[in-house]
């Protein structure tokens, strides 16, 4: 998987999860639980407990030692749960060779029936069934993330282009995330606001709303605010005034230096406003660790 960390220390509840973050190639939420000891009952709990939190698709418990009985209860999830929740158990130690740094080992303990096959699989038919414009979206994005990593290397840690019109970037808040988005005819940014918790997500929203004047200043014209009636998310955008299609290469250059500048510009006013819903306590910000 191309992850990317979201948060360490997410709210779930009265708890805190140690990691979630994204599978950048499906969009899919993932956790990641770690324990300093051999596993024990409490750990399965909280894993259980998170999942229900968080809706991810991929569940991973790291620990040093796994009971045998733990072990078991991984397989058994993955027998009884849907084909798109996974759970993996990891082994973590340290190998050292002759006088090196101490380096990671991690060792697959328990995971998915036929993971291993389901990836070929799964990777071979996407191989083969990919279109023009897939490609060319595939393309596109991979060489945008090029060029936002070498101008912005914190922005992000993706390499691995999409096939769909549209890829994503951690805002830092869990549940939302910058979009870079081909539209039906014109290219767009946009802070997406899509949480599994629709109440959060208007909020969230409302609050952002409330800050539109920064947005606005920083922006100018051509920015949306968009609830999104009878869907669960939300979304502010700013779109280009040109239209732009991915099939037309020739028009690649121009398209990539548009979604930065406007990056650029849009990034750091949602970022101040962040910080300024968490100095309100407004639902952007981090809760507390409880445990």
């Amino acid at each position: 998987m191309d992850l990317e960390l979201t948060r360490a220390e997410h709210a779930v509840g009265r708890f805190s999860l140690d990691l979630i973050g994204t599978d950048l190639a499906s969009g899919d939420v993932v956790i990641i639980e770690n324990q300093l000891e051999k596993t024990n009952h409490g750990h399965l709990g909280q894993l259980l407990t998170y999942a229900g939190g968080t809706d991810p698709a991929t569940i991973v418990w790291c620990s040093p030692s796994f009971q045998e009985e733990h072990r078991a209860a991984l397989d058994w999830l993955n027998e009884h749960t849907d084909e798109r929740t996974r759970f993996f158990g990891i082994e973590i130690a340290a190998v050292r060779i002759d006088d090196s740094r101490p380096a990671p080992l991690f060792r697959v303990v328990a995971k998915p029936n036929d993971w291993t096959k389901q990836v070929h699989t799964e990777r071979a038919a996407a191989s083969a069934s990919v279109t023009p414009r897939e490609e060319a979206n595939q393309n596109f994005w991979a060489e945008l993330l090029r060029r936002i990593r070498e101008r912005h290397p914190d922005w992000t840690k993706a390499t691995t282009g999409s096939k769909q019109n549209w890829i994503t970037l951690p805002y830092g808040t869990s549940g939302v995330s910058y979009g870079l988005v081909f539209g039906r005819t014109h290219p767009r940014v946009e802070l997406y606001i899509g949480s599994p918790d629709a109440e959060r997500n208007t909020q969230l929203f409302e609050k952002f709303v409330e800050h539109r004047d920064l947005l606005d200043h920083r922006l100018g014209a051509g920015i949306s605010y968009e609830p999104l009636p009878g869907k669960a998310a939300c979304r502010i955008a700013y779109e280009r005034e040109e239209p732009g299609d991915v099939l037309d290469s020739r028009q690649h250059d121009a398209l990539m230096d548009w979604f930065i500048d406007t990056l650029e510009r849009f990034r750091p006013v949602t970022q101040d406003i962040k910080v300024l819903l968490a100095a309100e306590g407004s639902v952007a910000a981090p809760r507390p660790s409880v445990g």
